[in-house]
């Protein structure tokens, strides 16, 4: 069996999902594929049925009932790559805004270099983001800055969806009680580890906007992050004390 499996997160994905299945099979490192699908109104994961005739011992599809926010979606795919016994653990999205061959620097980075959780980072180094308007870039690294103000953690790329994770990492952090469901997700898992104590690297990476499909951010997400930080930061003193 392989060590490595990435979570691919879907709703109305249908221009994208095959491209980066098949991207992620291409790469010189075996990494398997689990689809988590929201039941897509495109038929995004009849796609993936479709693909998994051709990948059968790769490419793992669950289909929710519904919409119900990416933290949901990770934690579900979270516990079903638990179960299965894999190693390492990937977050990616399905619109190429991650770099699929970068998948392999997140891997040695763990495997190799000893981090129980590495970061695919647009910002420890400088600024690498393509394609995103100006506002865009500056809401998302300030928002970055904010967080680690706020949290204390040392990680440029607080809000970053490109990670790998350590079993280890997974099964010491309760899943069941993550309380954020959207862009605050992100920190949140970041935090857990950070107060555990977990090694965490920042991989530098080149994060491309989408060209096809739709973005799902939205005014209530990034509430929900700015909002969400300073009472997850207080609980977390309140409970040492």
């Amino acid at each position: 069996m392989k060590d490595s499996i990435v979570i691919i997160p879907t709703y109305n994905e249908i221009e994208n999902i095959e491209a980066i299945i098949r991207a992620v099979f291409s790469q010189v490192k075996d990494f398997n594929v689990l689809v988590v699908d929201d039941n897509s109104p495109d038929l995004t994961a009849l796609k993936v049925k479709a693909l998994q005739e051709e990948f059968p011992e790769r490419l793992f599809l669950e289909v929710r009932q519904g919409k119900s926010g990416l933290g949901t979606a990770y934690i579900h795919g979270f516990k079903w790559c638990l179960k299965h016994s894999y190693k390492f653990i990937f977050e990616m999205d399905a619109d190429f805004s991650h770099n699929p061959s970068d998948l392999v620097r997140l891997y040695n980075a763990c495997a190799v270099s000893g981090a129980d959780l590495s970061i695919g980072s647009r910002y420890v180094k400088g600024v690498n983001v393509v394609n995103w308007p100006m506002n865009r870039v500056l809401m998302s690294y300030m928002a970055s800055k904010y967080v680690r103000v706020i949290t204390g953690m040392k990680i440029h790329d607080t809000t970053a969806g490109f990670v790998c994770y350590k079993r280890e990492v997974l099964e010491t952090i309760n899943l069941d009680k993550i309380k954020f469901v959207g862009y605050a997700f992100q920190i949140e898992m970041k935090f857990k580890a950070y107060i555990k104590n977990f090694k965490i690297e920042e991989v530098p990476v080149i994060f491309t906007d989408r060209t096809k499909g739709e973005s799902k951010l939205s005014s209530g997400i990034i509430s929900e992050a700015i909002f969400g930080v300073i009472s997850m930061k207080l609980k977390s003193i309140f409970k040492r004390q």
